[in-house]
């Protein structure tokens, strides 16, 4: 293969340009000769594919029959909504299913309706001819109906009906799908005037007064068949992820939960994770609440919850399976010894090969092998199986993954890529990275949509009676049941919440994959992580934002412990077992911190990855890009540390931010130089050299995601 010229290409005429100015190189072949070239055109830039079919690689390129395929690369916001009026004419099929799953990211629905409508106002005519009209009005309508029929809550959402008051007149009326399109668009402004439309009740919390302890019968979950106990979490979980909302996961979504008057921000992701914690309390509660039972006794219930786990196994219910083994691995029941010891054998064995599907070995390989193997098969890959009568074989069964892979490849894609390029341009592709995952997703939800459960009355009563306990009480009552001191025999490690990445060298070799494979999950974060591992070896790199609550005692162990009202005290589902520290000297570590701006409109984070070799300046400058602030105004800021009890890190202006920073917090804060800090701030000793590792603490921390 030899080396060609690329061929500057007219994006509008689809004929190559006389003068070519190309911007990359390319690769043929004696049969075709694939031209990929960047043209910028009226504020958007086009990554460009062009075939040409040809007899050899002298034939003059009047031969040669030519196939131009334009994809969006980058533009500015309001070519970027234009462009879903040309996608279709320009072959860029894809665009319009892309834009409408995260736009949420770069720009607002009322933003892209104002700009729309503006254009609507001002339609092809005249000269521009009747079918460029009819064109024009057919991609009017694709765009509306797609959207109203797969985001109807983005209207609905809308403060005011003006704007759609003033879209209906303009939109086509030339057909009866036109015609029904704007009166449905007309019933929803009128409700919006009438303000008939109620708060979605999915928005809320839990509501109602808390179970009541004293009526807990925390053994009677023995007498509920574990298939029986299976297919009725199968059930909650189901609901919950065919009315999880696939956008809801964009990382730069989610971290706008903590910005005041967002409370309801990601409400379908925050429902997934009070029931993964609902589940993991209610095995904690039953095992650990009657503590006058006898180790036998007591080895009864987890293998009854063993059993229950294998069962949303056979059920693809991954949810609810790493629900059950996180809380089995939690401290107050793993260490548990007496308990461990009388558990059935052949039942613990089958526990840590369950515990096994949710390594971080790899980047969680084996979780996303089993996805791509039966996320969309009819029944699960179980070779050895017993005959079960509850599991009906007739019935295709649906894939409930654990979410928490998902948010953490698209934390990761939001922290690790660039909203905009250097011109300012919205970088799109971007946002084709994380329409991957996302689609990832929405197959998985399609998988799940005909699945027909039968609520068990008696189940559900038991389930809504388990109390909440807190990480304080169900450590009381494990030590309770066995007095602290023995060592814990299980060689499952206890870690339940955590949220670092594997060591990414050792992994390098799984990071590649099909791309044709929707399935394939090593794309497209892993494809970036592998890049990644150019520059660093064995990161440490933290994939969600974590809680800056810690413990302050290091002997005390952690537990799974369940979402609370409260607002100081959350919790999440994990994103994988907890790699080992990084042995120093073994190259540069990452870690992703949280950094807000002090302005008034709340408190908006934004994700930071920060590595070992990262400064001050080099931080603030990230932060303020991230924040959409002109990073050459670094100097004016400097970087402070949000740590508990209200008190404050300041860094040094010079200092290296990884090891300067205190382990007890990952919130920053960008301040300008000369603002007044509140009382308890403690600045940092900068007679202390910033850039030497800091000596780490005793025992294993358990860093948790900020749900």
């Amino acid at each position: 293969m030899r080396e060609a010229p690329a061929r500057s290409v007219d994006l509008r005429s689809g004929r190559a340009k006389a003068d070519p100015s190309p911007m990359k190189t390319t690769w043929y072949c004696p049969l075709e000769l694939s031209t990929v070239v960047e043209e910028q055109d009226d504020g958007v830039i086009y990554t460009v594919v062009v075939k040409q079919q040809h007899g050899a690689p002298t034939s003059p390129p009047q031969s040669t029959s030519s196939r131009f395929l334009p994809c969006v690369k980058a533009g500015t916001e309001e070519k970027l909504v234009l462009h879903l009026l040309h996608s279709f004419s320009m072959g860029d099929s894809s665009f319009i299913t892309i834009f409408l799953s995260t736009y949420r990211s770069f720009t607002s629905t009322g933003r892209v309706l104002d700009i729309l409508t503006d254009r609507l106002e001002n339609p092809p005519g005249g000269n521009e001819g009747s079918r460029m009209r009819q064109s024009f009005n057919r991609a009017v309508c694709t765009v509306f109906s797609t959207w109203l029929s797969e985001y109807p809550e983005d209207f609905k959402s809308l403060e005011e009906p003006s704007r759609l008051l003033r879209l209906v007149p303009l939109l086509p009326q030339d057909s009866s799908s036109a015609a029904d399109l704007s009166a449905r668009i007309l019933r929803i402004a009128e409700a919006l005037s009438e303000k008939a439309l109620l708060p979605d009740a999915h928005h809320t919390g839990p509501t109602g007064p808390p179970p009541d302890a004293s009526k807990f019968e925390p053994t009677s979950v023995l007498g509920f068949p574990a298939a029986l106990i299976a297919e009725q979490l199968t059930r909650l979980e189901t609901e919950l992820f065919v009315r999880l909302v696939p956008y809801h996961c964009l990382g730069s979504l989610w971290s706008q939960r903590d910005k005041k008057g967002r409370e309801g921000v990601c409400w379908s992701v925050r429902a997934t994770i009070r029931q993964f914690n609902k589940l993991a309390n209610a095995v904690l509660a039953s095992c650990l609440w009657p503590t006058g039972l006898r180790s036998q006794q007591r080895a009864r219930l987890l293998e009854k919850w063993i059993s229950v786990a294998e069962e949303c196994r056979a059920r693809k219910n991954f949810s609810s399976l790493y629900a059950i083994v996180s809380a089995l691995q939690s401290n107050p029941i793993h260490r548990l010894r007496k308990t461990w010891q009388d558990t059935d054998r052949e039942a613990v064995r089958r526990y840590e090969e369950l515990s096994e599907i949710f390594s971080d070995k790899d980047n969680y390989s084996q979780s996303r092998e089993l996805l791509k193997e039966e996320g969309t098969a009819k029944f699960a890959n179980l070779d050895s199986r017993p005959n079960n009568k509850l599991l009906n074989r007739t019935n295709a069964q649906g894939t409930v993954p654990y979410l928490g892979i998902f948010l953490t490849d698209l934390t990761m894609l939001d922290t690790a890529v660039k909203d905009r390029l250097d011109n300012g341009y919205i970088n799109f592709d971007k946002r084709r990275r994380e329409f991957e995952v996302l689609a990832q997703i929405r197959l998985l939800q399609s998988s799940c949509k005909n699945c027909v459960f039968t609520t068990d009355e008696a189940f559900a009563r038991w389930y809504q009676s388990v109390p909440l306990l807190t990480e304080a009480e169900s450590y009381r009552l494990s030590n309770e049941i066995e007095a602290p001191g023995e060592p814990s025999p299980r060689g499952v490690p206890p870690t339940v919440i955590i949220t670092q990445c594997p060591n990414l060298s050792t992994s390098r070799n799984s990071l590649t994959g099909d791309s044709d494979s929707l399935f394939d999950f090593p794309s497209p974060v892993n494809n970036l992580l592998s890049k990644l591992t150019k520059h660093m070896k064995s990161p440490s790199v933290s994939c969600l934002d974590v809680d800056t609550s810690s413990s302050t005692n290091d002997s005390t162990p952690a537990a799974l412990t369940p979402s609370t009202p409260t607002k100081s005290h959350r919790r999440s589902i994990s994103c994988g077992n907890n790699p080992p520290n990084n042995i120093q000297g073994s190259g540069p570590e990452m870690r992703i911190i949280r950094i807000r701006m002090d302005l008034q409109d709340g408190n908006l984070y934004r994700s930071i990855l920060v590595t070992s070799n990262d400064k001050s300046p080099t931080v603030i400058s990230s932060a303020l890009e991230k924040h959409n602030q002109d990073p050459k105004q670094t100097s004016r800021y400097e970087l402070i540390q949000l740590l508990p009890e209200g008190k404050e890190l300041v860094i040094p202006a010079t200092g290296n931010v990884f090891y300067a920073m205190s382990s007890s917090s990952v919130d920053f804060l960008l301040r300008r130089k000369g603002g007044i800090a509140p009382p308890g701030s403690q600045p940092i000793n900068t007679e202390t050299s910033a850039t030497f590792p800091r000596i780490k603490a005793k025992g294993r921390r358990l860093v948790r995601t900020l749900f």
